[in-house]
């Protein structure tokens, strides 16, 4: 396992007893917190933060010199969203207040219990991470630009939901908390994962696991490994995916489908950053940045008991909600020329051109399968296409195939006037009928005579369609 130091920037432990600061830079290391600067004068820290910067300080109150009382207004002043704990003696008690109310993090009473020391420490990384989240994500949101625009190539939109979504993923990227990304079948979850992890700048592998339908020996196996002899046949020790993830990304998929026992095992990884492998009782630290998905409401599993309440709050500590394809039919048209254009290179093919009326068919359909359903049916249409422009039917044919509806012959006044017509100035507006009329055989032209797709367009039941039609012959019969 890499040695890649925790946290990014290091711990300041400020103490003038030399021996306190080598038991407190042992505990914390041997705790995974392993970046660890030491002082042993307060006149000193000024200068080391000077530096370098720090994500905590261990700051003893009373030291000769320039004791504690007289460094934590420095750092509090010069450097505010920094926590700061400081070490009190058992009558110090009011004094150490005073310094939370002026800008301390926590206090710790003396003897320092290991625990303690650890706890407070873990809550104050977690602060600064929070803090230094919001600012980024406030600069972020408040900036039209995405800073690293190739990171979301594969991503095709020019939807604006989306790019805030974009922007949003840049400002969390760098963080250590998890991600929890959620979002129909299909939205393109994987590619969100990998986009985070692209952001993040991180080193180590993505390594991306499909966990629905493991048992928990399974899924133990394959993220955390076993040792030499945990089970009949482990012959050899092997590596889990969770060491292979080292200093990169390990993205969890159908986190919703994890059974009780693998969840315990989940919650100790994401909140104390270790894990056991199988047979093993030493416990093995990572820093690799957890990222899991779902497309099933975590919430509501939570509050039917079959996902923990303490895990989906660590989960979600960050949350991506990708928003599904009928939220985005304004990406419609640009994803259709994508999906062409790929599928003709796959296939060795010259791009085939799709009738203008083609995206007015697919805005009419909901996408259940989202991006993915309209990736597979420009795969299927470019594969039977000959040449010329590109046929509807095989588009028109998989909605029926979802939708469970077929087309059927149009019933249309004869000859409808052209709808275009009454728009000019000088021709006189048609009646409410006549509009009505115009309208839905417009409607059904486009959708050549489907009676589900036109009234989807037209924004009525199939059951109201029916009805204006039967007035429609009813009162031609009656001309």
């Amino acid at each position: 396992m890499s040695a890649t130091a925790f946290p990014v920037n290091p711990v300041l432990l400020v103490d003038d007893d030399r021996d306190l600061l080598r038991n407190y830079t042992f505990t914390l290391r041997a705790d995974g917190i392993t970046n660890v600067v030491t002082c042993g004068d307060g006149s000193e820290v000024e200068a080391v933060m000077r530096d370098q910067e720090v994500d905590a300080v261990l700051l003893d109150l009373n030291m000769p010199g320039m004791s504690g009382r007289d460094v934590l207004p420095m750092i509090v002043q010069r450097h505010p969203d920094l926590p700061v704990i400081v070490l009190t003696g058992v009558d110090e008690v009011d004094t150490a207040v005073k310094c939370m109310r002026a800008g301390a993090f926590d206090y710790i009473v003396k003897p320092v219990t290991e625990d303690h020391l650890l706890t407070s420490l873990r809550r104050a990384l977690d602060v600064r991470d929070m803090r230094r989240e919001n600012a980024l994500l406030t600069r972020k949101l408040l900036s039209t630009e995405l800073s690293q625009p190739s990171v979301f190539s594969k991503m095709v939109t020019h939807n604006q939901g989306m790019r805030t979504l974009f922007q949003y993923i840049e400002a969390i990227a760098c963080t250590p908390q998890p991600i929890l990304v959620t979002g129909e079948t299909g939205v393109g979850k994987e590619l969100i994962a990998r986009s985070i992890h692209d952001a993040s700048g991180r080193k180590g592998a993505f390594i991306p696991v499909n966990i629905a339908g493991l048992d928990d020996n399974v899924i133990s196996d394959t993220l955390f490994g076993h040792v030499r002899g945990a089970f009949t046949g482990a012959l050899e020790a092997r590596k889990g995916l969770i060491e292979q993830a080292e200093g990169g990304t390990i993205f969890l998929d159908e986190i919703g489908d994890l059974n009780s026992v693998s969840q315990v095992k989940l919650l100790r990884l994401v909140q104390e950053r270790e894990y056991f492998a199988l047979g093993s009782d030493t416990p093995k630290r990572t820093n690799a940045r957890i990222v899991v998905a779902t497309n099933r409401d975590l919430q509501a599993l939570q509050r039917s008991g079959d996902f923990r309440e303490d895990l989906y709050f660590r989960l979600r500590s960050h949350h991506v909600s990708i928003p599904p394809l009928r939220d985005r039919r304004d990406d419609l048209a640009l994803l259709l020329d994508h999906f062409l254009e790929r599928s003709a290179n796959e296939m060795g093919k010259r791009k085939p051109t799709p009738p203008p009326e083609l995206v007015t068919l697919l805005s009419t359909y909901g996408f259940p399968g989202n991006v993915r359903e309209l990736e597979a049916m420009c795969y299927d249409a470019v594969s039977t296409h000959k040449a010329g422009v590109l046929s509807m039917e095989t588009f028109r044919e998989a909605i029926i195939r979802e939708t469970g509806s077929m087309p059927v012959a149009p019933v249309t006044p004869a000859a409808p006037p052209p709808a275009p017509d009454f728009l000019r100035p000088e021709q006189p507006l048609p009646s409410i009928r006549e509009a009505e009329r115009m309208l839905i055989g417009e409607a059904l032209r486009r959708t050549d005579g489907n009676q589900t797709m036109a009234s989807q367009l037209l924004g009525i039941t199939r059951q109201t369609l029916n009805r204006h039609l039967k007035n429609i012959r009813e009162k031609e019969e009656t001309d």
